[in-house]
């Protein structure tokens, strides 16, 4: 469990994560080094697994959201190691979760248009052998959308 420094420095790098270990010693109160040593031990022990640039997906032209939700056919080990290597690959597929209740997986898809995610589904989605069921819902505006944990 991290202590108080380690959570000052999460948190500092959660709102800048561009800041060098000199200046995101700078804003926690500690020197290079030690500032170097704990961020190190952080990533090393899983609790700092990237730092990314948000993109906006409008301006690149990812203008449609799609949650689909997916029912395998079956339910073995294999199936279900198949659908998710090919989730992780394919680049539209944002996020992917195992679910709960009616549905297996849940992916957060984006793409320029319906059209394309029409292809996505009948060429990628549904060329897998282990899915049965897709069902789309289509999101009409962002509201909210972080990476910022509430630590």
């Amino acid at each position: 469990m991290p202590d108080s420094t380690d959570l000052k420095l999460l948190r500092a790098l959660q709102a800048e994560p561009q800041l060098s270990v000199a200046e995101l010693g700078e804003r926690i109160g500690l020197s290079h080094t030690p500032c170097w040593r704990r961020l190190k031990k952080l990533e090393s022990d899983g609790l700092i697994i990237e730092r990314n640039v948000v993109l906006d997906t409008d301006a690149l032209g990812l203008h449609i959201t799609v949650f689909c939700f997916i029912r395998l056919k079956q339910h073995d080990k294999a199936s279900m190691e198949a659908f998710e290597n090919a989730a992780r690959a394919h680049p539209n597929v944002l996020q992917c979760y195992t679910m709960s209740g009616e549905q297996d997986y849940m992916l957060r898809v984006v793409t320029a248009s319906i059209k394309d995610y029409e292809k996505l589904v009948k060429n990628d989605l549904l060329s897998l052998p282990t899915v049965g069921q897709i069902s789309s819902s289509f999101a009409m505006s962002e509201i909210k959308n972080t990476t910022v944990l509430p630590i």
